[in-house]
């Protein structure tokens, strides 16, 4: 399953909340959302493929993915955080095939090595099919980033698909510089929220460690393939509470297992990260659309409809949309969320969002 809610606001202006960064085309001719089917087709076909989204996406990521059946495309009535979004799907699958394995992914998520990844992937779906870990692929980290999440091996489970997996002892969510560096030396790895499990495995650990969402989920789950199906949809799931599965169920579980691997993974977090994974010029400028600069380098200009220029600049950002024009420097657009803030709070410009 791949999550494909979220409001998107990171990669403002290009992203909206009406059509969020797994809709856009980032890198090349395909959206992150297809690309990130893209990657799994060859080892998962579309018919065994789900997306979990909300209704302001729905329809476009339809349009996006016609390889889906109709049927695959799971809304939810209102957000209740990635637990419920999981729990959802996970219900959906226990009614086609109570015995499978699943795997949560994200759409809005870069990759530059897709058979690394499947290599990963088939390596956690190894280690799940026939023990009751709940497992995570764990990312190697290229620096001591602040604003991920980070996973403690413990001791080694076993080799799995040729890669080595280790209990999972402790999460920590966006460490301080001093303790990232020190968990760079420790081995921890990043946590990208790439998870996979038995139904009956993750089922399970919703009824003991999240009984009251279970309850509601299997209340969803019973009437599925029934003429109340939607019905029981759009009464239950509302009353979920908002939570994450990172800290409903994997931090407070005690079979936790973690792959770390390394596939060229980005979260595309915001500006600064999509210059750092996009082709440069000679100059060290990404550029999008049209585009002529004088002694400009460092910089991400991604123009739409009118040429952009720039003069004896460096390091900046330079977003231009129809509505909107966004100029930072690089080092300071993952502050983008107090701009946004800004908006929000500003009745005349709260559309623009």
């Amino acid at each position: 399953m791949i999550l494909a809610g979220g409001s998107g606001t990171r990669l403002w202006p290009l992203s909206r909340s009406h059509y969020p960064k797994q809709l856009l085309a980032l890198f090349g001719q395909r959206s992150l959302v297809q690309a990130t089917v893209d990657r799994v087709v060859p080892m998962i076909p579309p018919e065994r493929i789900l997306v979990v989204t909300e209704a302001s996406h729905a329809d476009q990521l339809r349009k996006q993915l016609p390889e889906l059946p109709a049927e695959n495309i799971l809304v939810e009535p209102v957000r209740r955080g990635t637990a419920a979004a999981i729990g959802l799907a996970a219900i959906t699958i226990s009614h086609r095939d109570p015995g499978a394995v699943m795997a949560s992914l994200h759409s809005d998520h870069a990759v530059q090595d897709d058979e690394a990844f499947r290599r990963a992937l088939s390596a956690a779906f190894e280690l799940a099919e026939s023990t009751d870990w709940l497992v995570t692929l764990g990312i190697r980290p290229s620096s001591p980033h602040t604003g991920m999440g980070y996973i403690q091996a413990g001791e080694p489970i076993g080799q799995f698909h040729g890669h080595e997996a280790f209990r999972a002892v402790r999460f920590v969510e966006k460490p301080a510089s001093a303790q990232a560096e020190r968990f760079i030396e420790q081995g921890y790895v990043w946590n990208p929220g790439y998870f996979i499990w038995r139904i009956e495995v993750i089922l399970a650990a919703f009824k003991t460690l999240l009984p009251d969402m279970h309850a509601e989920l299997m209340a969803i789950g019973g009437a599925l393939g029934t003429p109340t199906a939607d019905q029981a949809l759009q009464e239950h799931y509302p009353r979920l509470r908002v939570e994450t599965i990172d800290y409903g169920i994997m931090e407070r579980s005690d079979r936790i297992a973690t792959i770390p691997a390394d596939f060229g993974w980005n979260d595309v977090g915001g500006w600064g990260d999509l210059w750092e994974i996009s082709p440069k010029d000679v100059d060290r400028n990404v550029i999008h659309g049209d585009f002529l600069g004088v002694e400009t380098s460092g910089s991400l200009i991604w123009g739409s409809a009118r040429p952009v220029f720039a003069l004896g600049v460096e390091d900046l950002v330079i977003v231009d949309t129809p509505d909107a024009l966004l100029i930072a420097p690089r080092a300071r657009a993952e502050q983008l969320k107090t701009l946004i803030e800004q908006l929000q709070q500003d009745p005349s410009k709260v559309d623009l969002l």
